[in-house]
């Protein structure tokens, strides 16, 4: 009996340690995501870009980081399910840290383009592998407060970025994120590796085989709804709030509206959409719900922000909050895609399906930027979320509800 509650208390420290170094990493990663989106302006003022090349310069930035994202994606999900959710951890905070060291020495745009998008690569491990790996290493019932942690603690680097950013000069911003990646690396050695992995690593089975989702019809179906019902969150963080300043001027606010504070207000709603999101599905015993009664709030929230003529700074923010909630799903939906696929391709997915849809902005900047020239920013902005918001409901109906499902099997 003293063996079995000695086991029992060693599991549950594991546990802890599991998600206290994931929550930590994504902490860092949050930060070192957003900073751009925050010091943007001022970054752009500081190395000479014209007022009227802010938002297309700000675009190509971060079409190059997400960019950056989008291959990362690809390459530390293989390494996931290949070599172990741990060297992911490992390898993509050293890239990103170090990329971000290097951002605060930029003068140029393509420059700081380029260093973007080697983050971006650096970036997209982080989120995929922590939440793989709290997942299959919780108990199935109690899994979705793990992924609830890592994402609520995690989301609050975005304070923490607006926090230097207002206080220090941008460079130092970017200084302050490499310092903290590369300390948190230092605290990461000794760190546990997934069981289940462990369970198949030295087996015959496929591991990592990205053509494996292509090959088989209702596996790519299955993939592709995954990432669809993420498209409208990096939309409303990428576009809606960091172009605060331009789309509060199409609106005729008498003051023109901080990107920053608005960054920081939304990922404080993230946050606590993160928590509620969590709760709500172990309520609900769904997370196909939530994420549905998410999309309802990110419509609602985004046409009164569109609707607002004459926009005061105080209800932009409190609307960057509300806006912050609905896309508050995150954890959620990186879980829902780790939750459809076996162990040997759970990493790939879980780190490419966040990474695409960052990724997906990039076309989805192309579309708006199309429609911003032919109807106006307002309009193209209404266009993009309703469009974005109706894929990704249309999406979540082809899924099947994935709360509390066994994640103890492989893809054959």
């Amino acid at each position: 009996m003293s063996t079995q509650n000695n086991s029992a208390v060693n599991n549950n420290k594991n546990v802890w340690i599991i998600i206290t170094i994931a929550s930590l990493g994504y902490f860092v990663d949050i930060y070192d995501l957003i900073i751009f989106s925050i010091v943007r302006i001022t970054s752009f003022h500081d190395i000479g870009v014209p007022l009227d090349d802010m938002r297309t310069k700000g675009e190509f930035v971060l079409n190059m980081q997400m960019g950056g994202l989008l291959i990362g994606g690809l390459i530390w999900g293989i390494i996931g399910d290949k070599m172990g959710r741990m060297k992911v951890l490992f390898g993509s905070i050293l890239m990103y840290s170090l990329a971000n060291i290097a951002n605060g020495f930029v003068n140029d745009v393509t420059t700081y383009g380029i260093i973007r998008f080697i983050a971006g690569i650096g970036l997209a491990g982080e989120l995929g592998a922590g939440i793989t790996l709290v997942s299959e290493t919780m108990h199935k019932s109690k899994r979705g407060y793990g992924t609830m942690l890592v994402a609520s603690i995690g989301v609050l680097g975005a304070l923490l970025a607006y926090y230097v950013s207002s206080e220090y000069n941008w460079r130092i911003a970017y200084f302050v994120g490499g310092g903290m990646g590369l300390l948190l690396l230092l605290l990461r050695f000794g760190s546990l590796e997934s069981g289940l992995f462990k369970k198949e690593e030295n087996t015959n089975v496929k591991k990592g085989d990205v053509t494996m989702l292509f090959s088989n019809k209702e596996r790519l179906k299955r993939y592709l709804n995954c990432l669809c019902i993420g498209l409208p969150i990096w939309f409303v963080v990428g576009v809606l709030v960091t172009q605060a300043p331009e789309i509060g001027k199409a609106l005729g606010a008498e003051v023109e509206l901080n990107a920053g504070k608005g960054v920081m207000f939304t990922y404080i709603g993230i946050s606590l959409g993160d928590v509620l999101a969590g709760l709500f599905a172990q309520v609900f015993k769904s997370r196909k719900k939530v994420v549905f009664i998410c999309q309802v709030i990110i419509i609602i929230s985004s046409t009164w922000y569109l609707s607002s003529t004459g926009i005061t700074e105080t209800k932009f923010l409190w609307l960057a909050f509300f806006m912050g909630l609905g896309v508050g799903y995150w954890a959620t939906f990186v879980t829902i895609s780790a939750e459809q696929f076996g162990t040997n391709l759970r990493a790939t997915v879980a780190t490419t399906a966040p990474n695409f849809v960052r990724g997906a902005l990039i076309p989805s900047t192309i579309l708006y930027g199309y429609i911003v020239d032919q109807f106006g920013i307002i309009t193209a902005a209404f266009v993009m979320i309703f469009l974005l918001s109706g894929i990704a409901i249309y999406s979540l109906t082809q899924l099947k509800e994935s709360f509390d499902k066994d994640l103890n099997y492989i893809e054959e």
